[in-house]
């Protein structure tokens, strides 16, 4: 009855896309992925496709499962990236399939450890987590802030200067650069190389290079800030909302004001671009407490995102 088997590339794309969509449909802060989004995701330097496995139930495509493998990173740890199954084929078994489908698979490939995560009301697939052996190691939140209102003189670096990034190779080195060294003490960080922030910057649908800036001190960089748009959802959901994809600050640059004064900075870009409110991520015990920073500028949490991990020698 149930049959669950390998992704063909270039054959299985849409049926994919259509699991995917039928499987999240019903959340909110969720929009459809088309096969724009799919070519730019296989396109990536950090696609893996050997981890990719869809459910048949009776031969009808009906959930999917997403076990990654980070082959440029050290530690042996795989993860259950993504994770659908259709609403009316839930409560079958199909999911717990999937995910002991996606452990072998990490297994197969050398991994020790596997880490999944999902929404704090995403009950069912939390205990799913529970159930098969995963415990609690983070928890990270999306938090939001209303536009309407952006506070000033809160403790911002004013001798700060701000420069617009540009898509060139000189840019894109000094971004990588940045990114390494402000989040090299962060949870699960692994050095991105040049190869896939170019990719990034080039192909993400939802980054306005406009609205990525680079700060100095004394004509030094010392940290950045990048924002993004997702013009398909806004366009499906009706919601004008933005997103701080990323802020870091160097760390003999911490607690100067610094990270406040670019917080500002992307916060008045999205709104100038009509965004009604603004979200981010971030994880409740980063080591720079960026999350007391994100509160003072008036974010609120959004949601919680509890994160699993299970080991699996």
């Amino acid at each position: 009855m149930l049959n669950i088997r390998r992704f063909v590339r270039d054959k299985d794309e849409e049926t994919w896309l259509r699991i995917w969509n039928e499987s999240f449909k019903e959340y909110e802060d969720e929009r459809a992925m088309t096969m724009e989004d799919m070519r730019i995701w296989e396109n990536s330097p950090r696609f893996d496709q050997e981890g990719m496995f869809i459910a048949e139930w009776n031969a009808k495509p009906v959930g999917m499962v997403y076990a990654k493998v980070d082959k440029k990173r050290e530690e042996k740890k795989g993860f259950i990236n993504l994770i659908g199954v259709v609403p009316e084929f839930r409560r079958k078994g199909i999911g717990r399939k999937l995910v002991e489908k996606a452990i072998d698979n990490l297994k197969e490939r050398g991994m020790e450890t596997v880490e999944s995560w999902t929404r704090e009301d995403y009950t069912g697939y939390r205990k799913l987590l529970e159930s098969v052996g995963f415990n609690l190691v983070r928890v990270f939140s999306t938090m939001k802030k209303d536009l309407d209102d952006i506070a000033s003189n809160i403790g911002e670096n004013k001798e700060v200067k701000l420069r617009t990034m540009n898509k060139t190779m000189e840019d894109i080195k000094l971004l990588n650069w940045l990114s390494n060294e402000t989040f090299k003490e962060h949870y699960n960080f692994r050095p991105s190389t040049v190869e896939e922030t170019k990719y990034s910057i080039e192909n993400e649908p939802d980054i306005d290079i406009n609205g990525w800036y680079f700060a100095y001190l004394k004509d030094k960089p010392v940290g950045y800030v990048g924002t993004g748009i997702d013009k398909k959802f806004i366009e499906e959901k009706g919601i004008n909302r933005g997103w701080i994809w990323v802020i870091g600050v160097l760390k003999p640059h911490r607690r100067k004001g610094i990270g406040a004064r670019l917080m500002l900075a992307s916060m008045k870009f999205l709104k100038d671009k009509g965004m009604s409110e603004a979200m981010l991520g971030v994880d409740d015990i980063n080591p720079t407490k960026a999350i007391e920073l994100y509160k003072k500028v008036g974010f609120t949490v959004y949601k919680k995102e509890p994160t699993y991990c299970k080991e699996i020698k």
